[in-house]
């Protein structure tokens, strides 16, 4: 799978999220390794959702993947707290921020 296929992908799930209620600024970016390497961030902002296959400089926190386990996450089939004990995502950044992740997947 290539880049631009996982980024519609997750984003086609991500913008299903109802992100109306959360009323503070996140910013986090997703770097995806393996097959369809590459990266873009996902901006919760004034109770809207934005989704662009760039890198975002002033994030609260960066999730680093395969795009397999991206897309398993961001479609509710992995648990994201199972995922970085276990080894399958790495959080660098504000994991309080991070955990906030849970509202839109």
């Amino acid at each position: 799978m290539s880049y631009e296929e996982v980024f519609v992908k997750v984003k086609e799930i991500f913008m299903k999220a109802d992100v109306s209620r959360v009323e503070e600024h996140l910013a986090f970016q997703f770097n995806i390794t393996g097959e369809g390497a590459g990266a873009f961030y996902a901006e919760v902002k004034d109770g809207s959702l934005s989704v662009e296959p760039y890198e975002y400089y002033d994030r609260d926190a960066t999730f680093i993947c395969s795009a397999d386990t991206l897309i398993r996450l961001a479609s509710g089939k992995l648990d994201p707290v199972f995922a970085f004990t276990t080894g399958k995502l790495k959080v660098e950044g504000s994991l309080e921020k991070a955990l906030m992740l849970q509202k839109f997947v």
